[in-house]
């Protein structure tokens, strides 16, 4: 990996593989600001194939992700010069995570708009700084904690929701654990689309695996099923529809 200093100079080399053509059309991602949040983001970036660059004022965040990005780099996201310095405006995409003061937060988003970065993504904080930031005109806000509260609140009130992703005119897909009533009966038995308004995307069959030398559990999809599948109780199924039909097939097969 290459680590840079305050100056921008190259500390580590680039390891060969990176030269490779098959690496060229990478997409291109900054994070700034190596909290939780913006650490989550660029390793996940990372293992997806993205050429990320981690950008933090505190060395020791810089010396934690050095090893699991393509670049890491201390200096001060509030400073033009030092944005131009790593040549900010050649990346597809920046994400600014910085989760303490909003005025730096806002300061950093600010610069990125002025030097017509491609794609600014920006953390908020509550409703005022989602209105002031959307003022300046960025478009694509995130709110981890406000997602993480919701998922939070969903399975308490759902214990049987793993995940979901909510849609506009009240719509998700969610990820559930197989109700009782539900175990042991084909898909044509249910008939989910007639009884409850419900479109089943798939099913996630449980399966067992060794990880670092460890038995665990792992869940697979298994495609499309066909009318005459078994759903067992270790199942998850991915549904679509309105939160309210959801709802009802929960209760009514628990």
């Amino acid at each position: 990996m290459v680590k840079l200093s305050n100056e921008g100079k190259t500390v580590v080399s680039l390891p060969a593989q990176n030269l490779n053509p098959l690496f060229m059309n990478r997409k291109k991602v900054a994070v700034i600001g190596i909290g939780q949040f913006g650490e989550a983001i660029a390793k996940n970036l990372t293992r997806k194939g993205a050429e990320v660059l981690a950008i933090d004022n505190d060395a020791k965040k810089i010396d934690r992700i050095s090893e699991d990005v393509s670049y890491a780099v201390v200096l001060d996201a509030t400073d033009k010069k030092a944005l131009l310095s790593q040549n900010i405006t050649d990346f597809d995409a920046v994400v600014v995570a910085i989760g303490g003061k909003f005025e730096q937060r806002l300061l950093c988003a600010s610069l990125l708009l002025d030097l017509k970065v491609k794609r600014v993504i920006t953390r908020y904080q509550g409703k005022s700084q989602k209105m002031i930031l959307e003022k300046l005109g960025l478009t694509e806000l995130w709110a981890p904690e406000d997602e993480v509260g919701a998922i939070v609140a969903e399975r308490l009130l759902n214990p049987t929701v793993m995940s979901y992703l909510q849609l506009p005119d009240n719509y998700r897909i969610v990820e559930m654990l197989t109700p009782r009533g539900a175990v042991g009966k084909s898909i044509l038995e249910i008939n989910l689309r007639d009884n409850y308004r419900l479109s089943l995307i798939t099913i996630k069959e449980e399966c067992s695996a060794i990880n670092n030398g460890i038995a665990c559990t792992e869940y697979h999809v298994t495609g499309v099923p066909d009318s005459s599948y078994i759903i067992k109780a270790t199942d998850r199924l991915v549904l679509f529809g309105t939160n309210n039909d959801i709802d009802r097939f929960i209760q009514v097969n628990e």
